[in-house]
């Protein structure tokens, strides 16, 4: 039987990845985590997910790990090298969130440090026991009790976040499912009562509707219009890392690319959702969505523009959470305070989580 998050209602969630760890230089958005912790709350969001860092508190609890850039074009994280020290700043951002009312979920980009200790992680063991390492740590610290749930890799099994993994890039394929199964195991064996999970991404080929649930308590599909549709072979936009061509394309085609078919491009995103959906029915487990809806990389810039991304946004939200299949839902992977452009409309942000609370949980 999985694991139930236990919830009252469906919930509000937010994506704060890495960059509540490595953006905490002055107007980065994350100096000062009780401010940003309470900017949350107060527009409705009842849980966040964030990076943990396990490969790297499981190798050494004390000192700073100097991190490379995993790129310059986007908000998230730090754009050069940065020294973090993951503990005890999870310990104490999760004291934050605990006097803040707000639920965590953990997650792991498994960063990039200038020593490659993710490539350590050579077996779903030992990816398992990094776990299982952290999560003692957050127990002895006393915050076990605010976790939402575990998700052992962002997006698994993608080559930018599992680059430990040797297998073929597929959800479905038994080498993938092996993996998380034995990680899933191992921490399981130790904190029978956590929900637990591998998130994924999903696109115009995916057939996820059949995939299997594995092992996890809940899936964690991240969907966008931009990936459940042709929009972005069309835009020219190919995930430019340090390279501001991309985002060129984006500046200026981007709304222009949506307005010439939204009802197409639209289509294409509730197709997605809908999928989505089914897949949890099928496999008789809640649906969480922490990046979803409109584009995958967007960020305050001359001539983007936030309204259009909030239409679709709020479109994506809606049709979601009217299936009744989701637990928990985000509005976007950009409702951080580095994005200003939409932080900054906290209406937009309390009647989006209002509409969530509103809905109904998934029961199976």
């Amino acid at each position: 039987m999985p694991v139930p998050l236990r919830l009252p209602h469906p919930i509000g969630i937010a994506m704060w990845d890495f960059s509540w760890l490595e953006r905490r230089w002055p107007g980065a958005g994350y100096e000062d985590w009780d401010i940003a912790v309470g900017e949350l709350a107060d527009r409705g969001y009842d849980a966040v997910r964030i990076d943990a860092y396990p490969h790297l508190i499981s190798a050494r609890l004390d000192g700073a790990w100097t991190l490379l850039p995993e790129w310059t074009t986007n908000d998230w994280g730090a754009p050069g090298r940065c020294a973090v020290a993951p503990w005890p700043a999870l310990s104490e951002f999760l004291g934050v969130c605990r006097r803040q009312g707000v639920r965590v979920a953990l997650s792991s980009w498994f960063r990039q440090d200038t020593t490659e200790r993710r490539l350590e992680l050579t077996s779903p063991e030992l990816l398992g026991r990094a776990w299982l390492h952290t999560l003692r740590r957050v127990a002895d610290a006393g915050h076990l009790d605010i976790l939402l749930y575990v998700d052992l890799c962002n997006e698994w099994p993608l080559e930018p976040w599992a680059r430990f993994y040797p297998g073929p890039r597929e959800w479905n394929g038994a080498e993938s499912h092996d993996w998380m199964r034995r990680s899933i195991e191992v921490v399981r064996s130790e904190f029978p009562t956590l929900p637990l999970c591998f998130s994924n991404t999903t696109d115009a080929s995916s057939s996820h509707v059949g995939w299997s649930s594995g092992e996890a308590d809940l899936l964690e599909p991240h969907v966008w219009m931009a990936t459940a549709s042709d929009y972005y072979a069309r835009l020219g936009y190919h995930y430019e890392r340090f390279d501001l061509s991309g985002y060129g394309r984006v500046a200026a085609n981007a709304r222009a690319l949506f307005e010439s078919d939204s009802f197409g491009w639209i289509n294409a995103l509730d197709r997605s959702i809908d999928a989505s959906a089914e897949w949890g029915r099928r496999q008789r487990r809640p649906l969480v969505t922490t990046e979803c809806w409109a584009l995958v990389d967007y960020k305050d810039w001359p001539m983007l523009e936030w309204d259009w991304i909030k239409e679709i946004c709020a479109h994506g939200l809606s049709r979601a959470a009217a299936t009744g299949a989701w637990a928990a839902l985000a509005t976007s992977n950009f409702c951080g305070p580095q994005f200003r452009g939409m932080w900054r409309d906290t209406a937009w942000h309390r009647r989006l989580n209002q509409l969530v609370r509103r809905g109904r949980l998934p029961v199976y």
